[in-house]
Formats: C-alpha cells, structure tokens, sequence
C-alpha cells in the first residue's frame, strides 16, 4: 500500500475514516499506520529491544502488563460484548432507558472485577447514553484488576470492600446528577453510530484473543499465588511479548480513538478496545517501574514513613490512571504492610483502566469524575482509620 499523507485537513463531521479520532479532521498517516502512534509504538519497540538491563526490564513489564492486565481486561470485554450479541441486547440502551436504576446499574458494572464494566459505562456515556453520574458511579464503585487480587488472598476483606464500594458509587453517583450542570448526558462524540464501523473480524483481532486466553490462564494462575515464571516457563515471554506486539499493531494501525462501533464483532471490539487500555498500561507500568529502577523510588518505604498519612496515601495513589500501582497498593495490604483503612481509600478514589479512555474521550469530565471519586474515598479511608483502626488488619 503507497504511503499518504494527511494533516489537519477538514473532512466533514461524519468522514468515515477518522471520526473518533478527531472529528472533523484528518490525521498524518503513513501507509496502515496513524504517524503519532506508529512513533509511539517504535518507542515502545526500541525500549524493549535496549541492550543490557533497560531492555530486559521493559520486556518484563510489557509481559508482566499483559498477563496481569490485558488479558483480564480482554476477558471482561469479549464477556460483555458476547452477551450483547448473543441475547442481542445493548448496554448502552439499556442503561439509557434505566431512568432511576441508571447509576445502580452503572456501579454493579463499576464493581465487577476487572475494568470491562466500568470501560462499558464510559463508552455509554461518551456516545450519549448515561449521564455524568452514572460515571462516577462506576468508577468510584470499581477496584479494577486489583480486585481479582484481593479475592484470591483475602476473600473476607473483599467481602467489605466490594460491597461499600457498591453502594458508595450508587451514592455518589445521584449526587452528582443532583448537581447543577450535570443534569444532561454527553454529546455523542465518539462510539455508536459516530464510530467508524470496522465491519469484519480481522486476523489480527483473532490473533490477539488467541494471545489473550493463555495470557488469562497466566494472570489467573498469578493470582492465585502460583509461580508462573516456573510453571509457564518460555510461553511466558511468548505470550506477554506476543500479545503486546500485536495489540500495538492493532493500536497503530486503528482509525479509532478509544470506543467502538457497537455493530463491530465482539472479537474485534475486545481486541481494539484492549490495545488502546494496554498502550496506556505499558506507559504507566514503565513510568512506575523506571522510577523505582532508576531513581530510587520505593512506594512501600513511602507508606512505611507516614504513619498517620497511610488512609491518604492510598487514596493519592489511587489517583494515578492504571491498574499496577493499585494492585501494590493490595499486595502490600496482603502482606500487612498497609491497614484496611489505606487499602478501603485505594479502592474508592482508584479508577482502574476505565480512566484511560475517559481521558481520551473526554479529559475535563475525566479529571472531574476523578475528584468526585476522592470524596468517599477520604471518608471511609478515615472512617475506618479512626473509628475502627484495627479492622481486617
């Protein structure tokens, strides 16, 4: 295919081409590739293969993000996608003709583990279908992949934790919508019919999901306490590393922004949809990892220092977008470094992956929404820290 090149071009409101990207306008491109994500996907590309421990650190994290967090969020997807087209309902529908159950539907999806629920309502309301609420009830109400975590280690703690954060985004989500200015759902901008329709299930959409079933089997069995580096031995590398190559191609070559056509298949909406979640992943696993290799950085020594600061330091570091630093936030809780009353703050103010493509979407009511979550999450981090200190500990 000859190369083209495109820039800032007005193409109508409704161009089939790059719609999500940016409506109205065209975006430099080089043969299938989109130019600035090509870049990005190169950058990735030469991080991994840097010689001496660079490169050997990076391919670590690019498997460690995929088995840990692609997958799940690839299983989530293909789970509700499915079930859409199989009992051929839409979610999206369903949740705008919900009326008053609207925000408790939107947090029972918030708290399913996993990020797909809560990716779902997101993309509902960036084409129009819920209202602002219903956003911040999902994303207050979900613990994203950590939540796996904690059922697996400490199914009694999750016992709490799932159900106050349940019913801590049903509360926080009608409050919100009781709010002046937040009374109407948002412009469709970027998923149902406004989405360019990829119309057919490709090879690379088949090929990710083939990476993403034994990726889950890893991340599962991770979970669960077991040894995957002994256990999976070489497929390890090769499916982490498999699956992030080929969701970087699916990314850099995508006409879409974040969401997806709801007439695409369900395989090929997993496999767009969990490419774009992963690039931001890999970025913030880097970030966190480099930060620690590199600059000294010890997130566990920080909460070990600030005493009376720990409920608040959960919540802060569940404002950071991702997963990963999250599932620490569990793991050091697991291992009674953390009281519950951090892990409870985490767990509230933390908007798993979903936050990504808010943020793609939508940057003000993304970091609006991300405020909002803070609030509960401050009152039963200290609710706890003060009225029961030693609970679940």
């Amino acid at each position: 295919m000859p190369a083209t090149s495109a820039i800032a071009t007005p193409s109508g409101p409704n161009s089939p081409s790059d719609t999500a990207q940016a409506p109205g306008w065209r975006r430099r491109t080089i043969g299938p590739f989109r130019l600035p994500r090509l870049i990005v996907a190169l950058s990735l590309l030469a991080l991994a293969l840097a010689p001496g421990s660079l490169g050997a650190l990076t391919r670590g994290l690019m498997t460690d993000a995929f088995v840990q967090v692609s997958a799940f969020v690839a299983a989530t997807l293909i789970l509700f996608y499915g079930a859409e087209r199989v009992f051929r309902f839409n979610i999206g529908d369903t949740l705008s003709n919900a009326r008053g159950w609207q925000v408790p539907m939107a947090a029972l999806l918030g708290v399913t583990p996993g990020c797909g629920g809560a990716v779902m309502v997101v993309a509902a309301y960036s084409s129009g279908h819920v209202r602002f609420g219903a956003v911040v009830a999902t994303l207050t109400a979900t613990m994203g992949d950590a939540a796996f975590l904690l059922i697996a280690t400490r199914p009694d703690a999750a016992l709490v934790v799932l159900p106050l954060s349940f019913v801590a985004g049903i509360v926080s989500g009608w409050i919100v919508d009781a709010l002046p200015g937040h009374d109407r759902p948002a412009r469709k901008v970027g998923t149902g019919a406004l989405a360019p329709l990829i119309g057919r299930t490709r090879l690379q959409d088949i090929a990710y999901g083939l990476f993403a079933l034994p990726g889950l089997v890893i991340g599962v069995t991770q979970v669960m306490g077991g040894d995957v580096a002994a256990i999976f031995g070489p497929l390890l590398p090769i499916v982490g590393l498999g699956g992030t190559a080929v969701g970087l191609f699916i990314w850099s070559t995508s006409r879409l922004q974040a969401m997806t056509n709801d007439r695409d298949a369900p395989v090929t909406r997993m496999a767009e949809e969990t490419a774009f979640i992963s690039v931001w992943v890999i970025w913030a696993y880097l970030g966190y990892d480099y930060l620690v290799a590199y600059g000294g950085f010890d997130l566990e020594a920080v909460f070990s220092a600030v005493g009376p600061l720990l409920p608040l330091m959960g919540v802060l570091v569940g404002l950071v977008p991702g997963c990963g630093p999250q599932v620490l936030v569990t793991t050091l809780y697991v291992g009674g470094v953390i009281p519950f009353a951090a892990l409870m703050g985490n767990a509230i103010s933390n908007d798993g992956d979903a936050l990504f493509p808010a943020i793609a979407l939508d940057p003000g009511a993304a970091m609006r929404a991300t405020i909002y979550t803070t609030v509960p999450a401050l009152i039963l981090a200290y609710g706890f820290h003060w009225l029961a200190p030693g609970f679940m500990n």
